[in-house]
């Protein structure tokens, strides 16, 4: 069915998720940890074929903190491995479907088969412009600040900025996300409400939406839902509602 232009603008340009809860669904059926990464895997191809269905352009997809690396070995050990074989394997559905992926994070922090396989789909993909799929991995706001402020400093020390010009537009160049739009959504899954160091200064004026579902559990169906509360809301961005409604 052809959509309207209504109905064309009133979806996020950008979707974040903070995919939680995959731990605690496996807890709740008695299965290991790894089983919760592993369903939530697989939702991630679902949702990531929905997104696209629904014309959203970027979505981001919080996949691996700097925090995480304090988790037991054996589970980010096989975070890893999964990680490795969703690349690996998505790569061709990727380029089939016009998705182009893009990581943001301390990526060479990754192991070297992560970052390998990462690069190599980033580049085989970076021609298309359907949807773009964006990992956060070792992903941390603050972290992403520090390695702006120090880019930043070494382009002024070159000679190359200057703190008279320095602004809000210029200062987001230095941002992991300098070539992504700010989400319009940031959606977070299994009932907690904070946002754990993800994307603070680009979810400045973002919708939140928040659902007690685990991630292995939010299906396209849910995603759905949550677009269909976005479309509901009032975008002011520090104007009044008369303002908005006026332009």
């Amino acid at each position: 069915m052809t959509k309207s232009k209504d109905q064309i603008t009133q979806i996020p340009n950008h979707v974040a998720i903070i995919m939680d809860g995959n731990g605690r669904w496996a807890k709740k059926r008695k299965l290991p940890r790894i089983e919760g990464h592993r369903k939530g895997v697989n939702n991630v191809k679902k949702i990531v074929r929905h997104a696209s269905d629904l014309g959203i352009k970027y979505l981001t997809l919080f996949a691996f903190s700097v925090e995480n690396w304090n988790r037991p070995k054996l589970e980010v050990d096989a975070l890893m491995q999964l990680l490795l074989r969703f690349i690996k394997s998505q790569t061709k559905e990727m380029k089939k479907n016009k998705i182009r992926l893009g990581v943001i994070g301390r990526i060479k922090e990754l192991p070297s088969k992560v970052v390998k396989a990462l690069e190599k789909s980033m580049d085989e993909t970076k021609h298309f412009d359907h949807l773009n799929l964006v990992l956060a991995l070792n992903y941390g706001s603050r972290t992403e600040v520090l390695d702006a402020v120090k880019s930043f400093s070494t382009a002024f020390k070159n000679n190359e900025e200057s703190i008279d010009d320095l602004d809000w537009n210029r200062f987001s160049n230095y941002l992991y996300t300098d070539n992504i739009p700010d989400p319009d959504l940031i959606i977070r899954t299994s009932g907690e409400k904070r946002i754990s160091n993800f994307l603070l200064l680009q979810g400045a004026y973002s919708e939140y939406y928040f659902t007690d579902k685990y991630w292995p559990d939010f299906h396209e169906q849910e995603l759905s839902e949550a677009i269909e509360s976005y479309k509901k809301r009032e975008r002011r961005f520090g104007k009044t509602g008369e303002q908005v409604n006026t332009n």
